[in-house]
């Protein structure tokens, strides 16, 4: 049974947050990466809000958390301090928080718990898109830069084509969202999200409830790379779930299940 979203909004600096509540039970947050936004993770949420109370969110320039001003650049720093607000305003007492982030939104989400572990009771980081971590980074990351070319000069589809690269060659799957975000993504989100370094040692303080995760079906494409990286050098085992790089909105039923059980044991 689905269960209906309070939607609210909260001003912070530079931009107005959309976010939803599901459910009841200790609080779960879902951040969305990439062009996504919070309507990705609606039939997920629903399944999770059986025994949880789900706050998700479209981060900071995509679909209805709309910018103050012009479209800039996006700093992952400011998307983690953003998930600090809303907790801020949703969790106010402070009870500790179990928080899935995706691609991009994972990235935020290790910077906020980083910064504040007592805020977080559980965190997986799903497919983070951080290329740096790779021994070729120069490879990926000049992909990315040619992505950027190939969106002013070409536009958003020959850019999508050309940013499959990171997904096998395969076209981006076709995802539920309130807004199409492809533009700003490509010219706003993607650089920053591929040039960012997690702090490894900052991630120190969240020993035993961490966990590094990948998508059982994007074992064989670039995008997940990154995860096996970055949980070698924390000394994790890739924690893998159904699907691929979005495999939350093919399998909510199976993701949710999933979800619980590294949720309760994030180190396995």
């Amino acid at each position: 049974m689905n269960s209906p979203a309070r939607e609210g909004t909260l001003p912070v600096p530079g931009a107005t947050l959309h976010y939803e509540v599901r459910g009841a039970g200790p609080p779960a947050l879902l951040l969305a990466g990439g062009n996504s936004d919070a309507a990705v993770f609606t039939a997920l949420a629903n399944a999770l809000a059986t025994d949880h109370r789900v706050i998700s969110c479209d981060p900071r320039g995509n679909s209805r958390s709309a910018l103050t001003g012009p479209p800039a650049d996006q700093r992952i720093e400011e998307h983690g301090d953003d998930i600090g607000r809303l907790l801020d305003h949703l969790v106010p007492d402070g009870e500790p928080v179990r928080i899935f982030g995706s691609c991009s939104g994972s990235l935020a989400a290790l910077h906020f718990a980083s910064a504040h572990p007592e805020r977080v009771a559980a965190l997986i980081v799903h497919e983070p898109p951080s290329f740096g971590l790779l021994p070729d980074a120069d490879e990926h990351l000049a992909l990315v830069e040619r992505v950027g070319v190939t969106l002013e000069r070409e536009g958003e589809a020959a850019a999508m084509d050309a940013l499959s690269a990171l997904f096998g060659g395969r076209p981006a799957p076709d995802l539920p969202e309130a807004h199409d975000n492809t533009r700003f993504f490509l010219a706003h989100m993607l650089r920053p999200s591929a040039t960012h370094l997690p702090d490894l040692t900052a991630a120190a303080p969240l020993t035993g409830r961490l966990a590094v995760a990948g998508g059982e079906g994007s074992r064989d494409q670039t995008i997940h790379r990154p995860a096996l990286e970055l949980a070698a050098r924390l000394g994790l085992k890739l924690v893998e779930f159904p699907g691929g790089h979005a495999g939350y909105a093919r399998y909510p039923r199976e993701f949710a299940d999933r979800l619980r059980s590294v949720f309760a044991e994030p180190a396995g």
